[in-house]
């Protein structure tokens, strides 16, 4: 998830048990699109400024983030972790100052793609295209497969049931899949509800703590950036910090579908980044307030450092709102595994729009708006990875969720940093009368800053994964070999088309 970067679950276990394959789902009846192309465009005007918000922080998973990630942050980067927030939000404000400027004049529900080929050239475009799919297509399923990992010990903990992961992972997969059908407007309120949920369930636990540590909670050391520099898992907790962001650049993939792009997708996107970096950083200063700085650094490092939080709600407010926190986290699962199947869809329409994979992916529905053989695609391949692992007893968190999460969040950083370049090379020769710092300036910082922290995270690769070695390895090769798959692509194209190679990313595209 964010996030779906590095959650480390619950000690409880769910039992397995050998599953079956469920059936597929079909294809809604819609009318069969013109041979050779799309059936029409993504319903317009369908999405508002917090609409938007929804899709992106619910794709962030901030209880996950606070609950799972967070404390393996705070063991990393010790006191200065609520800091590594804040910088990494403020990294990620100057990447959007760019980001925003170009959503003005290239609208696609490519996004990454169709930035990078119209600011560094259609070829590398291409390449990003392939890899942008591969990497929201794995996110999805990983984290459907941590929504069953987290319903399973959830309904063991609180019943006494034994539910195989596997059957919930499922019906997670399908839900998203009838959801992302539908009008994206339901997905909207369906995020909206668990966002907020999410959000009132960690503000009544921060209330616990102040109305019980009062001011001593609040340890001013953990802003110093002395502190944070000092840290020895610098380089490790930003790794895991800067995941906790990720999906917030999903705002542009909506930009077809959103009323008044021009205002909305940089007011979600700004809105979005802020609150998450204000949200995060706060959350984790006042848990590690809680039971005093030092201690719960000491308390993060120990064999019990995943319950931190759990900890935390228990003693400061109540069992009941520790319980709470261990269903919202199934709900929050199911709200990332929704915004990640949304953006996953929408890349394979983009793509089977241009023809960079099967053209049947531009189909959109008539009566929904919505890119639904693309949806159904994305669907079925949840289901072929979340039975697939139950099939060969895969652990549904520290292996499927993690390791398909791990590539994932990987290849987005990896996209972020190319578009901030993209950015810089779009508005080389004209401005469009916006200033040097944002379209210049900012994103060159954010394109460095973002380099680095993805060479750190191929470096702190085990970090992400859990594991070393041949495994890490494994999970790292799809990246370049899509990489070089869509260079040869584009480079068959050009040869072939040099008129289609011409028309990539077209669609939809505003200029002044």
């Amino acid at each position: 998830m964010t996030h779906p970067s590095t959650a480390v679950p619950p000690p409880a276990s769910p039992a397995a048990s050998a599953p079956s394959a469920p059936s597929a789902p079909s294809a809604p009846a819609d009318p069969a699109p013109p041979s050779g192309g799309p059936s029409g465009s993504l319903a317009k005007g369908q999405i508002g400024t917090f609409d938007l918000v929804f899709f992106v922080v619910a794709a962030a998973a901030p209880l996950t983030v606070l609950a799972g990630v967070a404390p393996f942050a705070i063991g990393i980067g010790g006191p200065g972790t609520p800091l590594g927030y804040l910088v990494s939000g403020a990294l990620l404000v100057l990447f959007a100052a760019g980001f925003t400027a170009m959503s003005r004049y290239v609208r696609n529900a490519g996004a990454f793609y169709a930035y990078v080929a119209r600011g560094l050239g259609r070829t590398l475009g291409v390449a990003t295209a392939y890899l942008a799919t591969l990497s929201y297509n794995l996110i999805a399923p990983g984290v459907a497969a941590g929504f069953g990992y987290f319903a399973s010990t959830t309904l063991s903990d609180l019943t006494g049931a034994q539910l195989p992961w596997w059957p919930l992972s499922t019906l997670c997969v399908l839900g998203t899949g009838v959801l992302g059908w539908l009008r994206v407007t339901l997905s909207a309120k369906v995020l909206g509800v668990a966002l907020v949920l999410e959000v009132l369930v960690l503000l009544v636990m921060d209330v616990g703590v102040l109305a019980d540590r009062g001011t001593a909670a609040l340890d001013i050391t953990s802003f110093d950036p002395s502190v944070l520099s000092s840290s020895g898992g610098m380089a490790g907790m930003f790794v895991l910090v800067i995941g906790a962001f990720t999906g917030f650049e999903a705002t542009a993939i909506y930009a077809e579908e959103a009323r008044d792009p021009e205002r909305t997708v940089p007011r979600a996107t700004f809105i979005a980044i802020g609150f998450l970096a204000l949200f995060y950083a706060a959350g984790v200063w006042i848990l590690m307030g809680g039971f005093g700085t030092d201690r719960s650094v000491s308390m993060a490092r120990s064999s019990d450092g995943p319950q931190l939080t759990f900890h935390a709600a228990e003693r400061f407010v109540g069992p009941w709102l520790a319980d709470s926190m261990h269903v919202l986290i199934v709900v929050s699962a199911f709200a990332a595994t929704l915004a990640f199947h949304n953006a996953a869809a929408r890349y394979l329409y983009a793509l089977g729009r241009e023809g960079l994979l099967p053209r049947r992916l531009g189909r959109v529905s008539a009566r929904q708006g919505s890119p639904v053989t693309a949806v159904v695609a994305q669907t079925v391949f949840g289901l072929v990875i979340v039975v697939g692992g139950a099939l060969i007893d895969a652990d549904p968190y520290a292996e499927i969720f993690l390791w398909t999460n791990s590539t994932g969040v990987l290849g987005i950083m990896i996209m972020q940093a190319l578009a901030a370049l993209a950015v810089c090379f779009f508005f080389r020769r004209d401005r469009r009368g916006m200033s040097v710092w944002r379209v210049a300036v900012a994103p060159l910082i954010a394109f460095v800053g973002l380099a680095l922290l993805s060479v750190l995270a191929t470096l702190h690769f085990d970090l992400l994964t859990g594991r070393t070695g041949a495994v890490n390895a494994a999970l790292l090769v799809p990246l370049p070999v899509v990489l070089v798959a869509g260079f040869v692509v584009a480079l068959r194209i050009r040869r072939a088309d040099p008129g289609r190679y011409a028309r990539l990313t077209e669609v939809d595209v505003e200029r002044d």
